[in-house]
């Protein structure tokens, strides 16, 4: 869901309470749709993280220091020129509209004081970020807006400032009880929740539904089936609703199976026990837990985009070749026949003459086929169609001997390319990344790039994990880390663990010559389950052994091992308990 008007209006009165009075001291641009204004007061420092992602919109307060590209973007350059050393003076909203407007005074180049007013408009795929100057033109925007997007509002700087159409609701802090009520019911052949959604300003599906739901529990009666003691009901709960609005609300988030489904400001009541609400001190904080997972992953994809594609591009391209050697190699294995056939035309040359474009010939070799077909090159004689035929299966034969370790070699690489997939995919930072694309780098899949000398970016170090027996535990993050991990680093006493027969880490328990406990080696294998292709399944096979009986895969990629003496235990993936025991 977007942030609704409502809810925006609460934080709205939240921001102005930390902020107002706070100066610009660094702009930061972590994405194309983000900005982050690292603001200090008095009172301290804080992060204002604005994101016009379309499936999370949101403007928040934000612990989360998020990592920056190495060159700032244009844009960047243009907010730090334009609100470095500015000063907050109010945050001001419309109605319930979901457009923020934080006022700044700035510093022009002439040394001239200035106003410039940052509108953040949390609409869907259409928000955005613009900054406007006193005279209501814009100086710039996150999302540029041009005629051939929209010719009702364009965005684009030197451009006049337009606001978003406003819609025909009504607003619950300014309209009585009984204004709204009348609206709301004059909405006929509408369900009551969506008669309330249409009629009050800012408010968001959750809200509309609990709304009707306090009214009617159980169902969404139309307005027009409403009775005098729900009209009476209908006006109470506007008004508990005006309140709540008055008093602050209380940031909550719903939660389905451990899924965050929705945010609101209120307790909903409407899902039951089919879902569990958490309560969190600030709106700030709520939208970090709800928005928070969903924009890293997007920052991710956006930073893995060319190597996902390169990997699929890869693994296509492996995957054909290998078909065509298997079906090269199934032709070969039938070399024998083309023997029998140089075979038969010599046993009966006597009978052939140049001319002939297939024969017929009894099959000596094999009783049980009184003749066999034979289909010959009516431009050669019959003893150049035998040689062609004996050509054939010697080549048949070389084929053979060469496609086998070629198949290999190709299942190989197929295996790797799946290992980068799965190490990409979990990859959180973009250190992460960009050692997986030094790995593709040295592989071959990217070509180098010659800029100069350039000093290698520092190796990041295996995930440590502490068993609640004392026990250390480390695991790779991606291939490189599980090879130096495995085949240097562990000593040939510890245990090694992996999930069967599928991508995932390296995990390795450091015994430091000590006996591990069971307790101990369980948690292990849940690491490694976790830590896996198989991470969403309910059971995951890992198997374990001794380093010692881990070897690199003849001529493998990096992290492709073999591994002998082993055992496997089967253990349910844990994210919470690897959370815990991280060091």
């Amino acid at each position: 869901m977007a942030l609704d008007g409502a809810t925006l209006h609460l934080l709205r009165g939240e921001l102005s309470r930390q902020l107002v009075g706070a100066r610009v001291d660094k702009v930061q641009q972590p994405s194309r749709e983000e900005l982050v204004l690292v603001m200090r007061s008095r009172v301290g420092t804080f992060r204002l993280l604005i994101s016009v992602r379309a499936a999370c919109p949101r403007i928040n307060i934000t612990p989360q220091n998020i990592e920056n590209p190495a060159q700032p973007p244009m844009f960047c350059m243009l907010m730090r020129k334009k609100l470095g050393g500015a000063r907050l003076e109010a945050i001001r909203q419309q109605g319930m509209d979901r457009v923020l407007m934080l006022d700044f005074e700035a510093v022009s180049e002439l040394g001239d004081r200035v106003r410039l007013t940052m509108i953040v408009e949390i609409m869907g795929r259409c928000s955005n970020a613009i900054l406007v100057d006193g005279d209501g033109k814009i100086v710039d925007a996150l999302k540029r807006v041009d005629g051939a997007m929209s010719t009702m509002r364009m965005i684009l700087p030197g451009l006049r400032y337009t606001e978003p159409p406003v819609q025909d609701k009504l607003n619950i802090l300014e309209c009585d009880t009984a204004q709204l009520c009348s609206r709301i019911c004059n909405s006929i052949g509408t369900p009551l929740s969506k008669a309330c959604l249409g009629a009050i300003q800012g408010i968001s599906p959750i809200v509309a539904r609990e709304l009707a739901h306090r009214v009617c529990p159980g169902r969404d009666i139309l307005v027009e089936d409403m009775t005098d003691t729900l009209r009476q009901s209908l006006e109470y709960h506007i008004e508990a609703l005006r309140r709540t609005l008055t008093e602050g609300g209380q940031p909550t988030l719903v939660t389905e199976n451990g899924r965050a489904i929705d945010m609101t400001f209120l307790s909903a009541t409407q899902y039951g026990e089919k879902a569990q609400m958490t309560q969190y001190e600030s709106y700030s904080a709520l939208l970090d837990a709800f928005c928070g997972s969903r924009d890293h992953a997007e920052r991710m994809k956006v930073k893995e985009q060319d190597l996902l594609k390169l990997l699929a591009n890869a693994a296509d391209r492996t995957a054909r070749k290998l078909a065509a050697q298997r079906k090269e190699l199934e032709e070969a294995a039938q070399r024998d026949q083309l023997r029998l056939y140089g075979d038969l035309i010599n046993a009966n040359i006597y009978r052939l003459s140049k001319g002939d474009s297939f024969c017929e010939l009894e099959n000596y070799f094999d009783p049980e086929l009184a003749t066999i077909r034979i289909m010959l090159d009516p431009t050669l004689s019959p003893s150049q169609n035998a040689q062609a035929y004996y050509k054939e299966y010697r080549r048949a034969q070389t084929a053979e001997a060469h496609l086998i370790p070629l198949i290999e070699q190709g299942e190989q690489e197929l295996l790797y390319i799946d290992s980068v997939f799965d190490a990409l995919s979990r990859a959180r930072t973009t250190a992460e990344v960009a050692e997986i694309r030094a790995e593709l780098t040295d592989g071959g899949y990217i070509k180098h790039k010659t800029t100069g000398k350039s000093k290698p970016s520092a190796l990041s170090q295996p995930m440590r994990f502490v068993s609640d027996d004392g026990f250390e535990i480390s695991a790779g993050r991606n291939n490189r880390q599980n090879d130096r991990l495995t085949l240097k680093d562990a000593a040939n006493s510890d245990t090694w663990f992996h999930a069967a027969k599928m991508p995932g880490s390296h995990v390795v328990v450091h015994a430091h010559g000590q006996p591990v406990p069971d307790s101990t080696l369980e948690q292990a294998a849940i690491i490694a389950a976790t830590y896996s292709r198989g991470a969403e399944q309910g059971l995951v096979p890992v198997d374990y052994t001794r380093v010692k009986n881990v070897t690199r895969m003849p001529g493998g990629k990096p992290g492709l091992v073999n591994y002998v003496e082993y055992q496997t235990v089967f253990v349910h993936p844990d994210p919470q308990l690897c959370e815990r025991l991280k060091k």
